[in-house]
């Protein structure tokens, strides 16, 4: 109930955007899903399978003065896997196969200079943690970034965007499930804090056509302090937070028709603290399509 809550505020202050024609703004959700499912007699060890995903992607853009413009960048993804046992053929619960609160806020500076300042703020969480079965929380772990700096606008038209963003960051990181002792089950919230040079390039433009849509953002963050660096001096991982982290999504969009949409969407990412090597995310949807504004 409280993950509908914070949904129901949210789409509250997007409609309230919404209602001002001064915005420059667009708003589209999709909703994904696949069924399998068999006999109870059916030979062969196949079990029946249930996917849903909803994804909404929104974008509000002002210009309040001749110098100041406002642009803010909404992501929402939350998906479930439902499984059947193949022997009993009872259903499993339903686990998470996707989840992501992404929400960015960028005021430019626009004074007609080669590059213009700017100051931005990003958050980043999820709906629901499910790590501990026990004690799931919604809205857990949050990541909040705020960076200041210099932007350029390579390509602006009407149907084509290349900026690039380059600045000073810091980053919050707050989880409220960190375990302390595995044998009592005590936990606690866990707050770090680093800060760095941040680069942001975002590209928008057609394809084929103007059939398909691409929208590619690639975030680039090297930290040059963490408050946790006194006490990881002298372990083998201890200086891992060094190394940049590099967040590159990239997602092809076409509408085959007004209602039914093709999605493609490729994530790779490389966090040095949480694995040595890249990680790579892609999923390909078929499903309805709803374009609010």
């Amino acid at each position: 109930m409280k993950i509908f809550t914070f949904v129901t505020i949210l789409c509250l202050l997007v409609l309230n955007i919404s209602a001002s024609e001064a915005w420059e703004k667009t708003l589209d959700a999709n909703l994904t899903s696949t069924l399998n499912n068999y006999s109870d007699n059916w030979d062969g060890g196949e079990a029946g399978s249930f996917n849903w995903a909803i994804n909404i992607n929104g974008m509000a853009q002002k210009q309040f003065t001749e110098w100041i413009l406002n642009k803010n960048s909404l992501k929402l993804s939350f998906g479930q896997n439902n499984r059947q046992d193949t022997e009993t053929k009872d259903w499993f619960l339903p686990e998470k196969s996707t989840d992501l609160i992404d929400f960015e806020t960028v005021f430019r500076f626009t004074l007609g200079a080669f590059v213009d300042p700017f100051a931005s703020g990003r958050l980043e969480s999820q709906f629901y943690d499910t790590r501990d079965n026990g004690n799931k929380r919604i809205f857990n772990p949050i990541k909040l970034t705020e960076s200041a700096g210099v932007a350029r606008v390579f390509i602006k038209d009407e149907h084509r965007e290349l900026t690039s963003r380059l600045g000073l960051g810091i980053r919050q990181t707050i989880d409220r499930d960190v375990i302390i002792d595995a044998d009592l089950d005590e936990k606690e919230t866990s707050t770090t804090n680093d800060g760095g040079i941040e680069f942001v390039t975002e590209f928008n433009t057609p394809l084929a056509n103007n059939q398909i849509t691409y929208n590619s953002k690639l975030t680039v963050f090297k930290a040059l302090f963490n408050s946790e660096s006194d006490d990881l001096e002298g372990l083998p991982h201890g200086d891992y937070w060094k190394s940049p982290d590099v967040n590159w999504e990239n997602i092809f969009t076409a509408n085959i028709t007004k209602y039914i949409m093709v999605n493609l969407y490729v994530q790779l990412l490389y966090d040095k603290e949480i694995d040595l090597k890249g990680r790579h995310k892609e999923t390909l949807s078929v499903g309805l399509t709803y374009k609010l504004f």
